[in-house]
């Protein structure tokens, strides 16, 4: 899903100095990625570039499994900047994990969406700026590290709950002993469930008076990249991603931006639009998308798309594009795409 941001990924001061550790020449990564030896010292690259770098991480490495193992647990804690530095030195995990879903947005592309429900915290991983999945090993990588941020916070050895993969991850079993618990490959999404229990765990890492200075600084430069956003974008990007099995509504979209349900509907205006308008565009963007994966059928389309009722789908889209679901897949997709209904099961690792 795009994001309403410039394409620009900050690359962690430390990186470079973590795969040295594990014996791969920055020069390397690199050539395998087909990127220029400049790109070493380049504080900032594109999307494409930073995938790039992770997949020839991956490929130099072998196994995906180890590859996200050994480099979540020898990237030195000096070696943060500050957006995670933050997160380290936080009161408690829960505090830890909701300043980490707030300054990622300063250091794309991976979005954090954070859920507490029950005896569960879910974290799903979404993507900016592209359509296009992240490599397995910057998935694997994002989701390791959560866990080793409330190991390293806490002192405590925590395990998760459940991780789910879209993709094949390799050693599901070393997976599997470094995550303390089942690995799902396959999946529709890629999230962490961790025990809600170990949210309210101490940091024995808080620094009260560090936070105190990198705060303000934190909050005033996303900030000010919010505001530099066209509202717009940013309301279509929340709508997708909440679309889900129901129409997110006008008050819980402003209260993610952080603002009154009039304050968004009156900035709106002020862009020549509407909450309205941009539901029934983004609903109709996310049908042509979710269409063109021939593994999902009609109904799980409508679905992912907040239509409980799929004639109430088919009438919507019969609107937009002046056919059926079912003809538009067949026309854009050919006779090559999978029929309706024929889903890949995913595998669950016991």
């Amino acid at each position: 899903m795009k994001s309403y941001t410039s394409d620009r990924i900050k690359i962690p001061p430390g990186f470079w100095a973590g795969l040295r550790k594990l014996g791969i020449a920055a020069h390397d990564v690199a050539r395998k990625a087909r990127l220029p030896l400049t790109i070493i010292t380049e504080s900032v690259v594109t999307t494409a570039q930073y995938f790039a770098i992770w997949q020839a991480y991956s490929d130099l490495i072998g196994d995906t499994a180890k590859g996200i193992i050994k480099l979540a647990t020898v990237f030195e804690t000096a070696k943060y900047p500050p957006t995670v530095l933050a997160t380290y030195h936080a009161r408690d995990y829960r505090d830890a994990l909701n300043r980490m879903a707030r300054y990622k947005q300063l250091c794309p592309p991976e979005s954090l969406r954070i859920t507490e429900e029950g005896e569960h915290c879910t974290i799903e991983l979404e993507w900016l700026y592209t359509e296009q999945p992240g490599p397995p090993m910057l998935v694997g990588i994002t989701l390791a590290y959560l866990l080793e941020l409330g190991r390293r916070g806490t002192g405590q050895p925590l395990t998760a709950r459940f991780v789910e993969f879209t993709h094949s991850m390799g050693d599901v079993q070393a997976l599997e002993a470094y995550f303390g618990c089942r690995i799902r490959t396959g999946a529709k999404c890629n999230r962490l469930t961790l025990h809600r229990r170990d949210l309210d765990r101490p940091f024995v890492s808080y620094n009260e008076e560090l936070l105190e200075i990198l705060t303000p600084v934190l909050d005033r430069s996303l900030d000010e990249q919010q505001r530099s956003r066209s509202i717009t974008e940013m309301v279509k990007w929340i709508m997708k991603r909440s679309l889900t099995g129901g129409r997110p509504d006008i008050q819980a979209v402003a209260k993610e931006l952080s603002m009154s349900d009039r304050t968004l509907q009156r900035r709106l205006t002020d862009e020549n639009t509407s909450f309205k308008h941009l539901l029934t565009q983004g609903r109709h963007e996310q049908a042509r998308e979710y269409l063109a994966d021939p593994s999902l059928d009609i109904k799980e389309v409508a679905f992912l798309i907040g239509y409980e009722d799929q004639n109430s789908f088919y009438r919507a889209f019969r609107h937009w594009e002046g056919d059926t679901p079912s003809n538009w897949r067949t026309e854009h997709l050919g006779t090559n795409s999978i029929s309706e209904g024929q889903l890949g099961m995913p595998t669950i690792h016991d």
